[in-house]
């Protein structure tokens, strides 16, 4: 990605050649908009590089600032699931059981979710950490999201997301992947378009310097760029949400397991986990022939318990392995006969919708783990890299005294009208899908068509047809 553009004649509007090409003629009008976007959206770019690094790294911090809750000494015999959670329900009245995921790993505790607990953030879950050998509750966190978030990584995750300002705040970090492939892509026209000597930098210095270091890492850093775009609007606000409607109209949905039971008999009547330790759906034993009817089919550790809402509905276990080989496979569990009365394979979801589950864990850093979280941290470090690079070269621009001149307007006057119409069409498609990248784009538009037409008036232009 750049941000930024070049003062060397092969890159000045100038000295495109009256009969220009078709790579001359566009590449004046993309360093224009590189140029601009790049310092426009740069802003939110480098709030978005920086909270993403952040995020990256909280995993690992999190297992650090909460290893008593998380891990437990191994013991001999892990005691029943329901022994667990009558354990948090004991210690925890308030609200009501919603899930339990039950201890994955020798030295993992067992978390019972309770809904409905006061003080509790909306959309977040208490989560009540206990011993699975010894049934001793070793702690209680706010939990959110299917990841499991504790306290830290939430925070970060929020500020990552909205920057803590609710929905209204979603716009900056769509707005940021909006534009990301964008200017990336325009940095690497224009780097790949340069004359091979002038990308340089060994041996160069001032701005010919930084120019190389901003164009070198921009295209090492590129693919991951366009991924991290791609992949962030997939859950954005608007563009999201067109992408949910566009892979549905597919056939491309991610599908899920279907909880409904028939209503009758002993299930019947009863409206789910209550709050003094005692379930109202089933008996606390229940729990465990649940989880033995989705071991039977298949389900291996990491596994989440949903618990029902109403008597209509099946206990829902589920696989949450987001690390590779991802582990997404459900069943729906009839507490009543211990019968499963639905199932769903993740090797039977369609394509898109694997590869937007392999693409958001990837860009959310559990795909791959450690490598995964590393490699995110350096694709943040590099965007900052090059928004730094990219206003200095603006400051170099100026001879380091000052801003330097922006790309003088007039650029897409020289496009051939064959090249022109298509690409306005494609951005008006393309902006009407993406309403982060086509608003901002129109506006821009249509505040340079007015300051040239205010400098036409002026007595401004220059004798090129062109403002300075």
């Amino acid at each position: 990605m750049s941000t930024a553009p070049t003062t060397t004649t092969d890159e000045s509007p100038e000295a495109v050649a009256p009969a220009p090409s078709r790579k001359a003629a566009l590449r004046p009008l993309i360093l224009r908009l590189h140029f601009y976007a790049g310092i426009l959206v740069a802003p939110f770019l480098l709030v978005a590089a920086l909270t993403g690094f952040l995020y990256a790294a909280s995993y690992q911090a999190e297992k650090i600032v909460y290893a008593h809750e998380l891990n437990v000494p191994v013991g001999d015999h892990k005691l029943p699931l329901s022994e667990q959670v009558a354990a948090a329900r004991k210690a925890h009245p308030q609200g009501t059981v919603s899930a339990v995921r039950p201890s994955p790993e020798a030295d993992a505790t067992t978390r019972v979710l309770l809904s409905g607990v006061p003080g509790v953030g909306e959309g977040h879950t208490l989560a009540v950490f206990v011993d699975p050998y010894t049934a001793k509750v070793r702690g209680a966190l706010e939990q959110y999201g299917s990841t499991g978030a504790l306290p830290l990584r939430t925070w970060i995750d929020e500020l990552h997301r909205d920057l803590h300002l609710g929905e209204n705040g979603r716009l900056y970090s769509e707005l940021a992947a909006s534009w990301l492939w964008v200017i990336t892509g325009g940095g690497l026209v224009l780097w790949f378009t340069r004359r091979r000597a002038q990308r340089k930098v060994r041996g160069v210095s001032g701005r010919r310097r930084t120019l190389g270091l901003h164009g070198t890492v921009g295209v090492w850093a590129a693919a991951g760029f366009f991924f991290l775009s791609a992949t962030g609007l997939t859950w954005s606000t608007y563009a999201g949400a067109n992408i949910d409607e566009l892979r549905t109209s597919l056939g491309q949905a991610t599908p899920s397991v279907s909880a409904s039971v028939a209503a009758g008999g002993e299930h019947a009547g009863h409206t789910g986990m209550g709050s003094g330790g005692t379930t109202a759906t089933t008996t606390p034993q229940d729990l465990d022939k649940i989880l033995a009817a989705a071991r039977a089919e298949g389900l291996g550790d990491p596994v989440e318990i949903v618990v029902p809402a109403d008597a209509s509905t099946a206990y829902v276990v589920k696989q949450i392995q987001r690390s590779w080989p991802e582990k997404q496979d459900s069943v729906a569990v009839d507490p009543t006969t211990g019968r499963v009365t639905d199932e769903l394979r993740f090797a039977d979801y369609p394509l898109l919708a694997k590869l937007t589950r392999w693409g958001i864990d990837a860009h959310s850093g559990v795909l791959f783990g450690l490598v995964n979280q590393i490699a995110l941290m350096a694709l943040a470090l590099c965007l900052v890299l090059l928004i730094v690079w990219g206003y200095r070269m603006w400051w170099q621009r100026g001879r380091a005294s000052a801003f330097g001149r922006p790309i003088p307007r007039g650029a897409w006057q020289q496009v051939p009208p064959p090249i022109l119409v298509p690409l306005m069409a494609a951005v008006a498609v393309l902006g009407y899908f993406v309403p982060l990248l086509g608003i901002p784009l129109a506006l821009f538009v249509a505040v340079d068509v007015v300051l040239g037409e205010i400098a036409y008036r002026l007595g401004k232009r220059t004798h090129g047809g062109q403002v300075a």
